[in-house]
């Protein structure tokens, strides 16, 4: 009797399942046919929203990224719609709670490569720089090659691949030179103190008027800075057309050719380091008078002697 009523309840347990199961039927043919709706219309709005972004962004990485974000929102909404219509209100509610805890966890454990693609999202919509422009930040120099969603790909004037998070680009100064026409060659040249200050600065201005790319319409500037500690020091200023990194480099070379040549022509001294030594203990005194240079002499000759006894000797 026991066996029978436990099978029994069993059966009926069974039954009431079955008969709920078909009776959710059409809202769970339903919820499927909404899922599968939400799934289209959100790869269609996803082509349509790229396209759009494309032309109005001109940046595929930055494109692809919120057209996924919407296409995954869209597809999320749907989801949440199908078990709406399956009576799992509740499940809903759990699983929105379950979300944002989970959405708050990851926040703070990928907060860096968060702000990373914040950074590259504004950055290209602020559009500070593009792809083939020469760059400069925080050390790092060379020209873009490729713009993400979270880094930036610069190869430097040395042939290195340099991968550049985009918040490092957003937070700190930054120098597009290729934004820039024109730009100063700055050279710093001591002369001796001998020389006519007057003379020298016509004739290095002189001497760089060819350099190659030069700015005709803008007048070189020399100016003197300091009285160093073996020369006069001045800084003489060039402006040339930028068109590379390569060819700013090569005027620059040619300024500093063209000087030297001038000078040596001339007769003016670019001087090496000069060191003035102070003797005593108050300084002032010469080196003889400081040092017995024939006592010295009269030890080194005795030590002489001593060694060659010595080896006689042995």
């Amino acid at each position: 009797m026991e066996l029978k009523k436990y099978y029994d309840l069993i059966i009926e347990k069974l039954i009431g399942w079955v008969e709920k199961i078909v009776a959710m039927l059409p809202n769970f043919a339903l919820a499927i046919l909404v899922l599968i709706g939400f799934v289209l219309v959100g790869k269609l709005i996803r082509n349509l929203f790229s396209k759009l972004l494309m032309k109005a962004l001109n940046n595929q990485s930055l494109s692809k990224l919120l057209s996924k974000i919407l296409y995954v929102t869209i597809v999320v909404i749907g989801a949440f719609a199908a078990l709406s219509l399956l009576n799992l209100d509740k499940t809903v509610t759990s699983l929105l709670a379950g979300a944002g805890i989970v959405g708050l966890a990851l926040g703070f454990a990928f907060q860096d490569i968060a702000t990373n693609f914040i950074a590259g999202f504004f950055m290209a919509l602020k559009r500070p720089f593009k792809v083939g422009q020469v760059i400069h930040c925080e050390g790092h120099s060379g020209v873009i090659k490729h713009i993400g969603i979270r880094t930036t790909e610069i190869a430097s004037f040395q042939g290195q691949e340099i991968i550049i998070p985009n918040k490092m680009l957003f937070q700190n100064p930054l120098i597009n030179d290729s934004e820039n026409v024109y730009k100063r060659i700055d050279l710093m040249v001591g002369v001796s103190y001998g020389e006519d200050l007057e003379r020298v600065r016509d004739i290095a201005i002189e001497a760089v008027k060819d350099v190659p790319n030069r700015q005709e319409d803008r007048d070189i500037d020399l100016v003197y800075l300091a009285f160093g500690g073996s020369s006069i020091d001045f800084r003489i200023m060039i402006w040339v057309e930028f068109k590379s990194q390569l060819d700013f480099l090569k005027s620059q070379s040619e300024a500093i050719i063209a000087i030297k040549k001038a000078f040596d022509a001339e007769d003016i001294m670019i001087p090496f380091p000069i060191r003035t030594l102070d003797f005593g203990i108050k300084g002032g005194e010469k080196l003889n008078e400081v040092v017995d240079f024939d006592t010295m002499e009269n030890g080194k000759a005795n030590k002489s002697k001593e060694n060659e006894n010595e080896n006689q000797e042995s």
